[in-house]
């Protein structure tokens, strides 16, 4: 990584007064691919719907991001909307109600080029056919004039992925892409992210549930618990070594592939709710190896080598939860 293309520090988010996000920092490089890991309602989703602006106006933001040099929280509105589908795109993880149904998807793609990059007419049908063919769907002279419900659920997230490409961006947020699609049409749609990132150079920000598909797809990883990020760190190592008791205990919920049949090692309790947090240590009450020091306070994020940050008072316990030590094996 080189120069950082998005900066994210200090980010806060509160609904009713009541924190969503407690102080979000993320860095994203050029061309780099980050996943974001965590329990539903840990803020993967509300950390870019906050960046970006789509939060309601009900929702204060607070914090810093960055866009090279160009602060976003507080831009005026215009400014966002040429960001937004331009220098960044979104896709989300239900194609169809990213989608107007009323409208043909050539129409769809057409206007994101003409909103982005000023092409109209003649050139923009063209260049909608190309990224029809450059997303894989066959035949896209015939398809540009159909409607979403005409296609498959892969089709359609296709669809949406050449959307976002229309503005040409340097970053590309994949909330859970292939969340609503069969274990076939996941592949391929991660093996097409895998081949635009190669094609263009932009950078990538995956957040999903699934751990196999981030260890496969990303460089870095953030694991997102309670509105922070508790641990971050280049994939491998991550996989490899969790520092975290909660990372521990994701990978320890995982099935193995090979070796003898075990019973997963599941994390008990639940995600606290917003407005019930702990005093100290978001995790402490879930965490089996949690002290009186961990009431003190939410933990500081601190390095313990080679791009690995630990928000715990007692890092480098992998072993906390049954199986957590056996480590997953990440994808040259």
């Amino acid at each position: 990584m080189t120069h950082n293309l998005v900066t994210i520090r200090g980010l806060g988010v509160a609904f009713n007064g009541v924190p969503a996000l407690r102080g979000i920092d993320l860095d994203v490089g050029k061309g780099e691919a980050v996943g974001l890991v965590g329990e539903s309602g840990s803020g993967k989703s509300v950390t870019w719907l906050a960046a970006l602006g789509l939060l309601p106006a009900t929702a204060k933001v607070s914090g810093s991001v960055t866009l090279g040099h160009e602060e976003l929280l507080g831009a005026p509105p215009a400014r966002l909307d040429a960001v937004r589908g331009g220098r960044i795109a979104m896709i989300f993880q239900d194609p169809v109600s990213a989608l107007n149904p009323v409208h043909r998807i050539g129409k769809q793609i057409e206007e994101a080029l003409r909103l982005h990059r000023g092409i109209t007419g003649a050139a923009a049908r063209a260049e909608a056919i190309r990224l029809l063919e450059q997303v894989g769907i066959p035949d896209p002279r015939r398809r540009i004039d159909i409607f979403p419900h005409e296609m498959s659920g892969g089709q359609n997230q296709r669809v949406v992925i050449a959307m976002a490409l229309a503005g040409q961006p340097e970053l590309l947020v994949a909330d859970e892409p292939t969340t609503a699609l069969d274990a076939t049409i996941q592949a391929q749609i991660l093996d097409l992210l895998r081949r635009l990132r190669a094609e263009t150079g932009m950078a990538l920000v995956l957040i999903s549930h699934d751990l196999g598909v981030v260890a496969d797809m990303c460089d870095r990883v953030g694991v997102t618990y309670a509105g922070r990020i508790v641990e971050q760190a280049p994939a491998d190592r991550l996989f490899a070594a969790p520092a975290h008791p909660y990372t521990a205990g994701l990978l320890a919920a995982l099935p193995e592939l090979d070796g003898p049949r075990r019973r997963l090692a599941a994390i008990p309790g639940f995600v606290p709710e917003p407005w019930a947090m702990p005093p100290g240590c978001a995790f402490a009450p879930r965490c089996p190896i949690a002290s009186a020091l961990c009431d003190a306070g939410p933990p500081p994020r601190a390095s313990i080598g080679d791009g690995h940050e630990v928000a715990c008072l007692q890092p480098s316990t992998p072993g906390v939860f049954a199986a957590a030590s056996t480590p997953m094996t990440v994808r040259a």
